[in-house]
C-alpha cells in the first residue's frame, strides 16, 4: 500500500495526499476478490458491496477504474477485464453471477457500456495495446448487438442515435428496484445516462480503431448523429435541465434525477477528449438545478425534492424501502462524477475538494473506514444500506 500511494502522490505531485484517500486505497482492496474458472485460474472480480451484495457486472465495471488503476493494480485491471469478457452472450456482460453456478442474469443494459470507460481508462494509464487488441473483437460485437437489438427490446434507433431499452415488467437501468411484480422505476425508453454511455462507446471505438489501424466501423458517424440531432432531444427548455427518458408509454418523462450528470462528467479531456453532448450555457443550468434539489453533502439525491414521489427517507419494511430506494434516496457514488463534471465546467480545483470533505468525516461514523451505499435525502441524512460500497469507494478515488 505505501508504494501504491507514493506512486500515485509523484503522477499529481501537486501536493501530499490526505490521509483520508489513503485509508479509502486500503478499502479498496477489500472489495476484490477471486473469481476463478478453468481458463483464468488467477480470475479477479469486485465484489459490491458489504455484507450481502455480490459481484455484479455493472457495479464491477463503474467501481474497477477507481479501486485498481487509481491505486495502481493494472494486472487486477486485467484480469477483471478478460474474465468478464468471456461471459459476454448477445452484446451483454452479466449484471449477476448466481452462487449455484448457473447461467449469470443477463439484464443490465449499462453494465456492458460501463465496460468501455473501464477499458479506456486502463489503456490510458497503461498503454497495453495487446489487451485492447485482445479485447477489440469483444467489444465490436457489443456495438453490433446494440445495433441490431438484443434481450429487452434494447436496439438503436436509427433516426436519432439513442438506443431504446426495456419492456413491462423489467428494470435494467440502474434504477433496478422490484418487489414481487412492482417495478418502482420502470425507465422504458430512451434513458438519458444510456444515450451518454452510448455516444461515449462510440467515441471510444472510433479511438480504439485509429490506434489499432483498424477500418472505421461506422463509429463516428453514429456518434455524430447523437450529438446533432439525438442528444437535443433530451433538452427540457422549460425546466433548464435534461429529461430522465425520452420515449416512454407515457411520453418524455421530465422527472429531475441525477442520471444527466454523466452527460457532463463523461465528456472527456486529453488523449480520448471529444465533443460534449451540451452546450457550455446547459452545462451551467443542469449544474445549478443539480445543486439546487439533488446535491447533499454525501451525493445527489435519486429524485428532486420538490417532485411529487420524492421520498426522504429509506426505512421500514422491502416496499417502503425499495420505494424509496431511486425515488430520492442519496447515493454516494454519484458525489464522484458530481465533482468531476464541476471540476470540467468551472475548472475551480478548491471548491471540489470542498465537495468531497465530508466523505472524509463520514469515514468515522457507519463503515469505519469504508464509505455506504446510499444516505437518506432528508437531514441528518443518515447512512444506509451497504456499510461499504465498492462503487462508493471508487468514485471518491476516482474524484
Amino acid at each position: 500500500m505505501t508504494a501504491t500511494s507514493s506512486q500515485t502522490q509523484s503522477k499529481s505531485s501537486a501536493k501530499p495526499i490526505p490521509e483520508w484517500i489513503n485509508q479509502l486505497v486500503l478499502a479498496a482492496n477489500q472489495f476484490i476478490v477471486d473469481r476463478k474458472s478453468p481458463k483464468h485460474p488467477d480470475g479477479k472480480t469486485i465484489i459490491a458491496g458489504y455484507h450481502w451484495f455480490e459481484d455484479w457486472g455493472r457495479d464491477t465495471m463503474i467501481s474497477l477504474p477507481g479501486l485498481t488503476i487509481c491505486t495502481g493494480q493494472f494486472d487486477v485491471a486485467r484480469s477483471i477485464m478478460v474474465t468478464f469478457a468471456k461471459y459476454v452472450d448477445a452484446g451483454m456482460l452479466p449484471n449477476r453471477f448466481p452462487d449455484s453456478g448457473a447461467t449469470p442474469d443477463y439484464n443490465t443494459v449499462d453494465a456492458t457500456l460501463w465496460y468501455f470507460e473501464a477499458i479506456r481508462t486502463s489503456h490510458e494509464a497503461t498503454g497495453d495495446d495487446q489487451l485492447l487488441a485482445e479485447l477489440f473483437p469483444v467489444l465490436a460485437e457489443i456495438i453490433d448487438s446494440y445495433r441490431r437489438g438484443t434481450r429487452y427490446k434494447i436496439q438503436l434507433d436509427v433516426d436519432d442515435g439513442l438506443i431504446y431499452a426495456g419492456e413491462v415488467g423489467t428494470q435494467i437501468t440502474w434504477m433496478d428496484a422490484k418487489v414481487g411484480d412492482w417495478v418502482v422505476t420502470p425507465r422504458i425508453g430512451k434513458s438519458i445516462e444510456i444515450s451518454t454511455l452510448w455516444y461515449n462507446a462510440l467515441q471510444i471505438m472510433d479511438k480504439f480503431t485509429q490506434m489499432l489501424g483498424k477500418n472505421n466501423l461506422d463509429y463516428e458517424r453514429l456518434a455524430r448523429l447523437i450529438k446533432k440531432k439525438g442528444f437535443n432531444r433530451f433538452w427540457n427548455q422549460d425546466g433548464g435541465y435534461c429529461y430522465d427518458v425520452l420515449d416512454t408509454p407515457n411520453g418524455n418523462d421530465a422527472s429531475l434525477r441525477p442520471n444527466q450528470i454523466f452527460a457532463l462528467s463523461l465528456p472527456l479531456m486529453g488523449k480520448y477528449s471529444y465533443p460534449p453532448l451540451l452546450t457550455p450555457e446547459r452545462e451551467k443550468q443542469v449544474m445549478a438545478v443539480c445543486k439546487q434539489k439533488l446535491l447533499t453533502p454525501y451525493g445527489l439525491r435519486s429524485l428532486a425534492i420538490d417532485h411529487p414521489d420524492y421520498k426522504g427517507v429509506y426505512g421500514d419494511d422491502i416496499y417502503q424501502r425499495d420505494g424509496a430506494y431511486h425515488q430520492g434516496t442519496v447515493w454516494g457514488w454519484l458525489i464522484g462524477h458530481y465533482a468531476l463534471a464541476h471540476l470540467r465546467v468551472y475548472g475551480d480545483r478548491a471548491q471540489v475538494e470542498e465537495l468531497l470533505k465530508p466523505m472524509a468525516e463520514h469515514l468515522m461514523t457507519h463503515g469505519v473506514g469504508s464509505i455506504s451505499e446510499i444516505f437518506d435525502g432528508n437531514e441528518p441524512m443518515t447512512p444506509r444500506g451497504c456499510i461499504a460500497q465498492a462503487w462508493s469507494v471508487a468514485e471518491i478515488l476516482r474524484a
